[in-house]
């Protein structure tokens, strides 16, 4: 009898490091530990307020931009990823750089991490509601980066987050990460309501996209025998 084929880890660290911003990170898709070499600044800081540890998953969010920081917290807790993540970005003068490139950096960790898209679900969707907004995602992991945004987001600001700023970021993770994803908040009154559903909504349509499928190890999840490149 053949032996059980044993799962690799899903996690990478990663650094990104320009004029504009200084980012490290690691990342677990299945929560748990994160590499041995990620540095142990990443998770020295536990006061945070977008962190949370437990016993099967580490959180820890430092991008000096408040809103971002509880937005990638949400989507880090739904999808199920530990994720340490900190940036030293060039705030003082707007906050465009620091919020595209952590989610670049983010999707370029996340690509590094999930590796070959064998026996994989593939595709995710997902509804998550809060209070009275609703937002809708799907997910293919088709290695053909491509999203459709629309959060009708009205107001300038969320804290210190531009609104314009947030499907940017949703698609500069999607471009890095190599999927193709739509997210549309479907009704709500409130900003931040609308934006944190959709950011839930995308965290368990991955959740469900990266999900392993018993019996089907190793099969390529594509009618062509391979994902495109």
């Amino acid at each position: 009898m053949a032996g059980k084929r044993e799962e690799r880890v899903r996690s990478a660290v990663f650094a990104r490091d320009t004029n504009e911003t200084k980012i490290q990170l690691a990342i677990n898709l299945d929560g748990g530990a994160f590499p041995a070499e990620t540095d142990s600044r990443l998770t020295a800081g536990t006061n945070g307020h977008a962190t949370q540890s437990s016993e099967w998953q580490t959180i820890a969010i430092n991008t000096g931009i408040g809103f971002l920081d509880h937005m990638l917290h949400a989507l880090a807790k739904h999808a199920g990823w530990s994720l340490a993540l900190v940036c030293k970005g060039d705030l003082h003068i707007d906050d465009h750089h620091t919020a595209e490139d952590v989610c670049i950096a983010l999707g370029s960790a996340f690509n590094n991490a999930l590796g070959e898209k064998t026996g994989l679900a593939r595709f995710g969707s997902a509804y998550a509601p809060l209070d009275e907004a609703l937002s809708r995602a799907v997910v293919d992991l088709s290695n053909r980066p491509f999203s459709v945004i629309d959060l009708g987001l009205k107001r300038e600001k969320i804290g210190d987050l531009s609104c314009e700023m947030i499907p940017h970021c949703l698609q500069s993770f999607a471009q890095a990460a190599r999927v193709t994803m739509h997210v549309d908040c479907i009704r709500g009154d409130n900003d931040h309501h609308r934006a944190e559903s959709a950011f839930k909504a995308l965290a368990v349509a991955i959740r469900q996209a990266t999900s392993r499928v018993a019996g089907r190890e190793g099969e390529i999840p594509s009618t062509k025998g391979t994902l495109s490149t």
